[in-house]
């Protein structure tokens, strides 16, 4: 059992990469996101033939990330490669928080009015919506929580990461639409121009709050790495985890 485990950070709750639970989570999390793509493949609309396809779509991104997160990690837990489980980490950074916007964004709007999401003609059953807009989003938490070491980015880089991704979706759907001559989104064609640069705004700093969030909730459910609370900076390992007398 030794022999198929590797050394794991001491806040990590399970062992990852394994031959065990950590591949398990991996090879369903995968498996699901294969599936949304096939029935993308076997339920074909108007952006399988547009220009973009539905990488126009931040849903579809966002499951690419998380597709490419994950296999690498599955291939880390069978191979038990430290250097794939650092690329499926360095990759969780970007797609976790990207799940969650994705997720409070969709549900949110859809809870207000579903036409803001999906045109009327368009009819998603519930099990893809789900496979789609809730499992990537759970499956990289339980990742997180689970099988990652901490994740050691601060807010400032975390906004200026949502930041640079909200600007490159903006551009490139704005791109899209010169081909096209439709938005992805029915909430795009409905406000104007100056109204979806603040969407794509507010997106980019729900984003950093989600990064926040996910760091503040992983210490909670793994704890700091310290009982007491660091009083001097982090490069002082004398003081940072000793108490006061």
């Amino acid at each position: 059992m030794a022999s198929s485990l590797l050394p794991k950070h001491p806040l990590q709750r399970m062992h990852s990469p394994s031959r065990g639970f950590s591949s398990l989570v991996h090879l369903l999390g995968l498996a699901s996101f294969l599936w949304s793509f096939k029935f993308i493949h076997e339920n074909p609309s108007q952006a399988n033939e547009a220009y973009g396809w539905h990488f126009q779509y931040l849903t579809i991104i966002g499951l690419t990330l998380s597709t490419l997160a994950f296999a690498a990690g599955l291939l880390a837990d069978l191979i038990l490669s430290p250097r794939l489980f650092l690329l499926k980490n360095l990759l969780s950074i970007c797609c976790a928080p990207l799940e969650v916007l994705i997720s409070v964004l969709y549900w949110g709007l859809r809870l207000i009015d579903p036409e803001l999401v999906v045109p009327p003609t368009v009819v998603i059953p519930l099990n893809a919506d789900i496979s789609m807009h809730a499992v990537p989003a759970v499956v990289l938490l339980l990742d997180l929580l689970l099988l990652s070491p901490p994740w050691t980015i601060t807010v400032v880089p975390a906004l200026g990461l949502s930041g640079v991704i909200a600007m490159f979706y903006w551009f490139w759907i704005e791109h899209c639409y010169q081909h096209n001559g439709w938005y992805p989104y029915p909430i795009f064609e409905m406000l104007p121009r100056d109204g979806r640069i603040g969407l794509f705004t507010l997106s980019a700093v729900v984003m950093a709050m989600s990064t926040a969030t996910l760091k503040w909730l992983y210490g909670k459910v793994n704890g700091y790495g310290t009982e007491a609370v660091a009083t001097s900076h982090p490069g002082a390992v004398k003081e940072n985890g000793e108490a006061s007398h």
